[in-house]
């Protein structure tokens, strides 16, 4: 789950995975022009992209409470033993669909604790204490035993073998990246707090990638420079529920509150910079 930052005495919004990878999914759909590929196998890689955190479901109807907040944890504040059940979740939940998507969710569990695979500085590894590591590296394990498994499936087909040729596999991960990472930036930061931003390693092809940079322009819109979408001015929403810290103390705990909390939808509209 993510909560939101809130101005000064605002409810903060509580946004599950499967909302915050829902909004990635919509992005991954619209990607794609002259200058960017759309991704190939399109299918796969946007029903991968759209479910990344499938794993998290079952977790956030009833998320534990951060003592530090009052609220739920926020998503990189999850102590590591809650986190490992949804880190195995995602990949099976993908692999049920299909090899492709599983391995590229698998991908990017094994990512999210080294770094994204070099692509970016920001990894969980390096956070896990040393009580929690042995267990880790043990999820870890058997996620590349996994990818390897899922790529030899894979291989046995000429039409299959061609999407986990490295560069094209790789094209598809960063673009899981990429449209995890502007979620992440709408998700963990209220309107007001939004500011100038940089993806790197954004993929033009399988040979190529770049530097994209989100500005807010103001009344929910955002420009982006390069702009890889194929639509000007396309929307996109992400759902949301407002809570308040300890307000599970009254209401007998956050399942409830989640379940009774009307659903509430903020828009955004992307436009080249």
């Amino acid at each position: 789950m993510f909560i939101q930052s809130a101005p000064p005495g605002q409810p903060n919004r509580a946004i599950t995975m499967s909302d915050h990878a829902a909004l990635s999914g919509q992005i991954a759909r619209a990607f794609g022009n002259d200058r960017f590929e759309a991704p190939t196998p399109i299918d796969l890689v946007v029903y991968a992209i759209a479910n990344h955190d499938a794993g998290w479901t079952a977790f956030d109807r009833d998320p534990a409470t951060d003592p530090q907040t009052g609220l739920p944890y926020t998503v990189f504040a999850t102590p590591a033993p809650l986190i490992l059940p949804t880190s195995k979740g995602s990949p099976d939940y993908n692999q049920r669909h299909h090899p492709y998507s599983g391995l590229l969710s698998s991908m990017h569990t094994w990512g999210i604790y080294n770094g994204r695979y070099g692509f970016t500085t920001a990894g969980r590894l390096n956070r896990i204490s040393p009580d929690d590591k042995p267990a880790v590296d043990a999820m870890l394990a058997v996620e590349l035993a996994r990818q390897d498994a899922l790529k030899t499936e894979l291989g046995k087909s000429s039409e299959t073998a061609a999407w986990i040729e490295e560069g094209l596999l790789f094209q598809n991960y960063k673009l899981l990246q990429f449209c995890d990472l502007i979620a992440i930036y709408f998700n963990t930061q209220h309107a007001a707090a939004r500011v100038e931003q940089a993806f790197t390693h954004v993929p033009l092809s399988s040979t190529a990638d770049t530097t994209i940079t989100i500005t807010p322009r103001g009344d929910g819109v955002y420009a982006l420079t390069p702009f890889p979408l194929a639509s000007d001015g396309a929307a996109f929403a992400y759902a949301y529920r407002n809570i308040t810290p300890h307000q599970h103390e009254r209401d007998r705990g956050w399942a409830k509150i989640l379940r009774n909390t009307p659903t509430e939808w903020e828009t955004l509209r992307l436009v080249p910079g």
